[in-house]
């Protein structure tokens, strides 16, 4: 199975989230940066990670990215569940339904195997895939703007 971008480049965000200082509030552009994604890809990941309370928001001056503590806590699959969706790996239905789909026995095994895979991620935690060496290189992660100051 694979997880979609968007899945991908949320856990990435949080990841670099929980490695930061307390005080660190990187702005979304900064960690696009820093994970070498678009703006406007980051912009929907982090808004999506702020409606299920992973991240905290703040606009303005001073402002920017935090993580909660539902952010270092949470398992890989609960939040890969929240940020893939209700999705099945195969669509039988589409735009052109198989035809197979009427007596076909790979669609609920191929369910089966997906809640498998998160079920093996529900026992890993954002705290977990931080440690070393993943958190050395992290924490390496700069800006342009910070490479230039």
């Amino acid at each position: 199975m694979q997880l979609t971008q968007f899945t991908d480049l949320g856990l990435r965000v949080v990841m670099r989230l929980a490695v930061l200082d307390a005080d660190a509030s990187p702005s979304t552009r900064d960690v696009a940066q820093q994970l070498n994604v678009s703006y406007s890809h980051a912009t929907k990941v982090v808004t999506r990670l702020g409606e299920l309370g992973i991240v905290t928001t703040r606009r303005g001056r001073g402002g920017g990215l935090s993580i909660t503590e539902l952010g270092r806590t949470a398992t890989i699959g609960w939040l890969a569940r929240r940020l893939e969706g209700p999705g099945e790996v195969v669509d039988c239905e589409g735009d052109k339904p198989c035809p197979l789909r009427g007596g076909c026995l790979l669609r609920s095994a191929l369910r089966e195997a997906q809640e498998a895979f998160f079920v093996s991620l529900d026992a890993v935690t954002i705290e977990d895939v931080i440690r070393q060496p993943s958190k050395t290189v992290l924490l390496r992660l700069t800006t342009r703007s910070d490479e230039a100051g």
